[in-house]
């Protein structure tokens, strides 16, 4: 197969297909006329990047304009470019270099998405929660997902299911204590519970990829032999597939637990509030 050429970085490089009759000469526009994008998926930027970018825009001014859609006179809303935008506001331009690009709201969304995740400076979890928001909020397949970043789909399946690991796992993914290679080691092991016990020896004992590898291998041949040995529980086995369509579902690790008296509970963890609020709407509660 052969293999799909990265795209560029910036919404104009990835979108560069568009009509560009819709796309205006770059143009100054007042700061003020400006709001945020809505659809921005990337909600916290570092303080010290922001002040050394505003720094530089002070010294060079905008190298590359941001990219806009027009509300009505005087009204604007973003589109890419939010670092430019607060790092301008911080360097105190009252004016910015923009282009002016005709959108609706689902490729506000997409150009958002897209753009933020051909950041270099993203972590996993970052990459893989705006992989699931292409998937589920533009309903399309994995495979267009990876036409759309120039990525193989196996990319996009890996990252998504890293949202699928226990939430310490997930939130030590997104702090960059652990690498992407331990969290591949510990995908490989189907036990949420081993997982959990081999990520607190990687923190522990601050475990390489290699290491982490080696045990892992070891963690899931053990569980295997321990499998067969083991009869299958027709009760269990159908408690495992009602898990798998619920993680499915819900696009997390699902607990599905039941007693022989028939009462039993199902946890779904979330790694946080947009997470949270994500499984919310799947259930209609928000």
């Amino acid at each position: 197969m052969a293999k799909r050429k990265a795209l560029g970085k910036g919404a104009d490089a990835i979108f560069g297909n568009i009509n560009t009759e819709e796309v205006v000469q770059s143009n100054e526009i007042p700061i003020k006329y400006i709001e945020r994008n809505p659809y921005q998926p990337r909600t916290e930027f570092e303080e010290e990047p922001l002040k050394e970018l505003a720094e530089s825009i002070r010294v060079h001014g905008i190298i590359q304009p941001i990219t806009v859609r027009k509300l009505a006179e005087n009204e604007y809303q973003l589109i890419s470019g939010e670092r430019r935008l607060r790092a301008s506001e911080m360097a105190k331009l009252r004016e910015i270099p923009a282009y002016i690009r005709t959108a609706d709201d689902e490729q506000m969304l997409e150009m958002a998405l897209i753009e933020n995740i051909q950041r270099e400076d993203l972590n996993p979890i970052e990459i893989a929660l705006s992989y699931q928001r292409l998937v589920e909020e533009l309903g399309i397949t994995q495979d267009k997902v990876g036409d759309k970043v120039g990525k193989e789909r196996s990319t996009v399946t890996n990252y998504l299911s890293l949202l699928k690991l226990p939430a310490d796992i997930v939130d030590s993914l997104r702090s960059k204590e652990i690498s992407m290679g331990h969290a591949k080691a510990l995908k490989n092991i189907p036990d949420s519970i081993m997982q959990v016990q081999l990520f607190n020896d990687i923190m522990e004992r601050g475990l390489s990829v290699r290491q982490t590898e080696a045990l892992a291998r070891k963690l899931k041949e053990a569980q295997s032999k321990k499998a067969d040995k083991t009869p299958a529980n027709p009760n269990q086995v159908h408690l495992d597939q009602l898990s798998k369509q619920l993680e499915e579902k819900f696009g997390n690790k699902v607990r599905l637990k039941q007693k022989s008296s028939g009462s039993g509970e199902i946890a779904i963890p979330f790694s946080n509030d947009q997470d949270l609020n994500r499984i919310l709407e799947i259930l209609d509660l928000i």
